[in-house]
């Protein structure tokens, strides 16, 4: 059994700091292996690969999402690569959450200072759209997810830490503001996730189904993601105005679409419409998950590839020191998925429900943590880096923005 029950320790383990890691990964004696990983979080030797990763009882494939298109069938090639074809924007802090527009520019929240800055596309220009009122930034939390609906540019939804809770926002956005003057007041359209200092989730964003999904954490406190009357630990799938679909949700008037989650910070679609997760471990895996409606991934009870029954297995996994995954991506075939702690970026090649080959590792230790990955929409990428956020070592330039070809 490569899955395990919930060791004991902290909720990150040792943390080894942004390009500083590269150093101690360097010092580690590959002779010490596997004990070594676990007690002083060195990475591997061999590129960091993942284990297999096994899905519950039946073989289940997931669930396509409402009004998404039909499947293709077709496979990536089980090698690719990518290129960083520029740097965007640089200076930037704390960045979290990206929220691409229509003409290639950029909207970015900074969990640290509760502001959301407009970044041309072309030139890298940041402009001030607006800070997010009410934010309360500490440990994890702050102004961390944004996204835009598919067919509205000007409503941006923003998930937001608070003095009390957790909370998802709406505000106008009207790109042709006075600097700093860009963002309404915002409205309050689901609030009362639990906040604490760490495992707050964050990441927001809008299926092709036209629903927002929002995935959150536990908080700290485990028990909350088995717990069916709290939204922690779970991901969650609404309307727009933040009420329970009238269908697609396993229960009648309930917006929790998956539970068992440790902390969620990634969220995408495949091209058949199916939702991907990435998810931080506690010691011992990360994992990617292909969400069911009303499926169960474990947490606590189990962590990692387990075989239970009655948990959903990832389709891969990873050891903490070569992932800690935060954004994630659908592109060309393949999840994208950006690595904090392991800082690097991941390809993962999908056929369907299906890892077709083993997942590839790029830009190891180049730029640092890596937070947010994004499709551009024409084949290739946007990747935010994360060496501002008190766990990095900046250096001058940080935090970047990166456009990446897909080759």
């Amino acid at each position: 059994m490569v899955g395990t029950h919930r060791p004991a320790g902290g909720p990150y383990g040792p943390l080894v700091r942004g390009r500083a890691a590269r150093r101690a990964r360097t010092a580690c004696v590959a002779g010490l292996a596997t004990l070594a990983l676990l007690a002083t979080g060195c990475s591997s030797d061999g590129g960091g690969q993942p284990e297999e990763g096994r899905r519950d009882q039946g073989g289940a494939t997931g669930s396509r999402t409402p009004g998404s298109p039909p499947p293709t069938g077709e496979a990536p090639p089980a090698k690719g690569s990518v290129k960083v074809e520029r740097t965007v924007a640089t200076g930037l802090r704390s960045p979290w959450g990206l929220a691409p527009l229509p003409d290639g520019d950029l909207l970015v929240s900074s969990r640290d200072t509760g502001r959301v800055v407009h970044v041309d596309g072309e030139t890298g220009k940041k402009t001030e759209a607006g800070t997010v009122p009410g934010t309360a930034p500490g440990g994890e939390g702050g102004l961390l997810g944004i996204a835009l609906p598919r067919d509205d540019a000007r409503s941006l939804y923003a998930y937001v830490t608070t003095a009390s809770d957790n909370r998802v926002l709406r505000m106008h956005y009207d790109p042709d503001g006075a600097a700093g003057e860009r963002l309404s007041a915002p409205d309050t359209i689901f609030k009362g996730i639990p906040e604490g200092s760490i495992h707050n989730g964050g990441r927001i964003a809008f299926g092709p189904d036209g629903m927002l999904y929002v995935g959150t954490g536990e908080t700290g406190e485990d028990g909350l993601a088995q717990d069916e009357n709290s939204p922690a630990g779970k991901i969650l799938r609404m309307t727009p105005d933040g009420r329970a679909p009238g269908k697609g949700n396993p229960e009648s008037g309930s917006v929790v679409y998956s539970r068992g989650h440790r902390n969620v910070q990634g969220l995408a679609w495949d091209d058949e419409g199916r939702l991907w997760a990435s998810e931080f471990g506690q010691n011992t895996w990360d994992e990617l998950n292909l969400i069911e409606a009303g499926g169960n991934y474990g947490w606590p009870e189990v962590e990692g590839t387990a075989g239970e029954e009655g948990f959903i297995d990832p389709v891969a996994q990873w050891r903490p020191s070569e992932a800690s995954p935060s954004g994630i991506a659908l592109a060309k075939g393949s999840a994208w998925m950006a690595g904090l702690r392991g800082e690097r970026l991941w390809r993962i090649p999908l056929r369907g429900a299906e890892r077709v080959a083993r997942p590839q590792a790029f830009l190891e230790g180049e730029y640092g943590r890596l937070r947010t990955v994004a499709a551009d929409g024409g084949g290739g990428l946007w990747l935010v880096t994360s060496e501002t956020d008190t766990r990095g070592t900046p250096e001058k330039g940080d935090d970047r923005i990166l456009k990446l070809t897909i080759r």
